[in-house]
């Protein structure tokens, strides 16, 4: 047994869902706020309840997510026969109470905390970057004194900045211990070393033991601080919330399809912030979706480049480098299975569409993703011709209904840092069990290791392994499988999926049934459920043929000494990273927050992103180059905008434009799926399951064009860290 984390014996106070989800069975409760009657659910705090009859509370130290503190006592109300006035973050709403939220006693109380607020709060405001949007600027513009009553103070507490790392910027001075970091810390982002030493003035919030704070979600306590102690480093001194444009997008990443919104000035996205969503990320972003916009001002291609009679690129037109690659086409005299396409980690929905329609009228079936592993891309290893086969089917939410988890081949930490968290949350507030077949990891959860290999596996799913987690799995209502995507490209892969799909079918409704699919796979590469959606995997036939014309679209992760020496190749994309250097021809496309496009995550659910930035240069949507090169080489497509392409997207599958909506595959689609899975019944070779993802700050082009991502791999990676304010002086 690996403990990564202890379990606490007793949570202090449950969050507004769980209180929603637990108390659905019981009696609804009605009481009275402001003179208006409201029913509530039972167990509401006071607090939900006023906001329920459209009374706001002020509140520092409350959060919806988070257990309750009751530290600020800023949300304080008046209740009828009540003593003095109550917090109404920890009292329970009750049957029959009389509230007042906004009367002299209440705005009386309210004044006092704030002028302890501020008593030693700093006069920063005209330098802080919380300024604003700041819920302490907010707060004392109402309850605030233009004056102080404490002339006997020396002078205010000075506390000294921690360094967390090249993310999180302190200025512990302006904290007023509401302690939102501290719990998001030890109950979402499973680093439990951050939290408060000393008592009453000497209070302060730090590590127990100085170090950084080594969290792929850390970035989100700077959206939680209600005053500016927590700013973020690489977006210190930038710019101020009302100069910016924000943008609805969707992070592309990962495969959870976080949702977030781009904050721009002029043609520069200055950063990136979470946008509520309940089914996908909650109000949570990983570090790398957070920070990584950077990268998309270096190492841009701005202009089409063509390879010269010395191996040297020179800038072109649009005419000149897709005559180019007409030219090239012609010359290599590739046909049919000869042509192929490979998509990349960040190919949108639309270019895939429009380069596979390219590619097939061709007379090509030769289309490829650009996975590395033991058994490459040679053909689809587990079935992919069925969504259920590469969807994770639970959905997101569906991980807190989960009473048993088996992780095989995966690190969700990694791999999908806000899932991660979702499960966190379930072992944290139920009795989930975990357990793992593959190399050991901190996932901020405790979990039982059962192998490393799909031996392990097998022997796990036979029934020969004894432990706490084998006797739960055994009696589990709800069990869970969830396989990493990377076991596609392993060399058991396409035995470990038939194995498991002949456990599932053997296990009858426990595993699947009409209100339950607890068969997972979780995808790690934005582009590939909407390629297996669409059908942009490569036959048999076709993945045997040697090719002479390679068209790389966004394909950066792709093995050079898979390209033949003599193909043409031709790359798209909007940095110069390893598929660039293979190229003769290099087109530059537009990046994610600079077009309007499809995005389906690994649940299946069809997101909309949205251009915040208009592209750099030359550079085009990548669906338009691709359409401008089809009538240079001679090929007739069926539309000329995007309203053509998505309704093509529409003939293809209607999901992929139901945006923002998840349809659910059936109990008879699922079991087909499954039939199809189970023929795999190859001999297991033993391999060790590996990790899919090494270093979780730099997985992809935009990524590893970032400059604060670079210092993440130094301080959390390979432990080179620097300095307090190194990275303010970068900036």
């Amino acid at each position: 047994m690996l403990r990564i984390a202890a379990r606490p014996t007793r949570l202090a106070v449950a969050n507004r869902r769980n209180i929603a989800s637990t108390s659905a069975r019981q009696a609804d409760i009605t009481l009275t706020v402001d003179g208006k009657e409201v029913t509530v659910p039972q167990g509401s705090a006071l607090i939900q309840a006023c906001e329920a009859a459209g009374s706001p509370i002020p509140r520092f130290c409350y959060h919806d997510r988070l257990a309750i503190a009751g530290n600020c006592r800023m949300c304080l109300v008046e209740v009828q026969r009540a003593p003095k006035p109550v917090a109404s973050c920890a009292a329970p709403a009750m049957n029959g109470q009389v509230v007042f939220t906004n009367s002299p006693a209440v705005h009386s109380a309210r004044e006092g905390v704030m002028e302890f607020l501020l008593a030693n709060h700093p006069l920063d405001c005209p330098i802080c970057d919380q300024g604003g949007e700041c819920d302490l600027q907010d707060q004392s513009i109402r309850y605030g004194s233009d004056r102080t009553r404490f002339h006997e103070i020396a002078g205010k507490r000075a506390v000294s900045n921690k360094d967390l790392g090249p993310i999180v910027k302190t200025s512990m001075n302006r904290c007023i211990q509401c302690t939102r970091c501290v719990r998001f810390a030890n109950e979402v982002a499973g680093v439990e070393e951050l939290g408060t030493t000393g008592r009453g003035n000497d209070l302060q919030i730090g590590m127990y033991v100085e170090k950084m704070m080594n969290s792929e979600l850390s970035g989100n306590v700077i959206d939680l601080c209600p005053v500016g102690a927590l700013t973020s480093k690489p977006y210190a001194f930038q710019a101020r919330p009302w100069e910016l444009k924000n943008t609805e997008s969707v992070d592309v990443l990962d495969a959870v399809g976080s949702n977030i919104r781009v904050d721009s000035r002029g043609v520069q996205v200055m950063r990136i912030q979470p946008r509520t969503n309940d089914n996908v990320n909650e109000e949570w972003i990983s570090d790398k979706t957070r920070y990584a916009y950077d990268g998309l001002r270096t190492q841009r291609l701005t202009t089409p480049l063509v390879k010269g009679p010395d191996n040297r690129f020179v800038a072109a037109t649009w005419p000149d480098a897709l005559a180019a690659i007409a030219n090239g086409l012609k010359r290599t005299g590739a046909s049919g299975n000869e042509i192929k396409a490979i998509a990349g980690h960040l190919a949108d929905t639309e270019s895939l569409v429009v380069l596979k329609d390219l590619i097939n009228r061709l007379g090509s079936d030769n289309l490829a993703s650009d996975l590395v592993g033991k058994s490459g891309d040679s053909a689809p290893v587990h079935g992919v011709d069925v969504k259920s086969n590469y969807s994770f089917n639970s959905t997101i939410p569906g991980l807190e209904n989960a009473d048993a988890i088996l992780l095989v081949g995966t690190n969700p930490r990694h791999e999908a840092a806000v899932l991660n968290s979702r499960i966190r949350k379930s072992w944290l507030h139920s009795d989930l069990v975990v357990g793992m077949v593959g190399t050991r990891a901190d996932t901020t959860y405790s979990y039982e290791h059962l192998g490393e290999n799909a031996k392990s596996l097998e022997t796990f799913l036979g029934g020969k392994v004894k432990g706490e987690f084998a006797e739960r799995w055994a009696k589990a209502e709800r069990p869970m499988i969830i396989v990493g995507s990377a076991m596609a490209e392993h060399a058991d892969g396409e035995a470990v999926f038939g194995m498991l799909a002949r456990y599932v079918a053997s296990a009858g409704t426990r595993l699947v049934r009409e209100d339950w699919n607890g068969f997972n796979v979780l995808q790690r590469v934005a582009s590939r459920p909407a390629a297996y959606e669409i059908g942009f995997v490569p036959s048999r036939a076709a993945a045997s043929a040697t090719p002479k014309f390679i068209y790389l679209l966004n394909a950066d992760e792709i093995d050079p000494a898979s390209i033949p020496a003599d193909a043409f190749v031709v790359y798209q994309g909007h940095h110069g990273d390893r598929g660039a250097a293979l190229a003769d021809v290099c087109l530059p496309g537009a990046a994610y927050t600079e077009k309007g496009a499809t995005w389906v995550n690994t649940e299946g659910r069809s997101q909309l992103g949205r251009a915040a930035v208009p592209p750099p240069g030359a550079a085009r949507d990548d669906w338009k180059v691709i359409r401008a090169l089809a009538e240079v080489v001679g090929v007739d497509l069926p539309y000329d905008d995007v309203v053509g392409v998505r309704d093509r997207m529409w003939a293809i599958s209607p999901s992929l434009v139901r945006w923002d909506g998840l349809e659910e595959t059936s109990l008879e689609v699922a079991q087909a799926g499954l039939a199809v899975l189970s023929k795999n019944k190859k001999t297991l070779k033993g391999d060790k399951m590996g990790l899919a993802i090494g270093n979780f700050y730099q997985t992809d082009v935009v990524s590893r064009a970032s400059v604060t991502m670079a210092q993440c791999t130094r301080a959390f990676v390979t432990g080179e860290s620097e300095p307090l304010g190194a990275v303010e002086m970068h900036a």
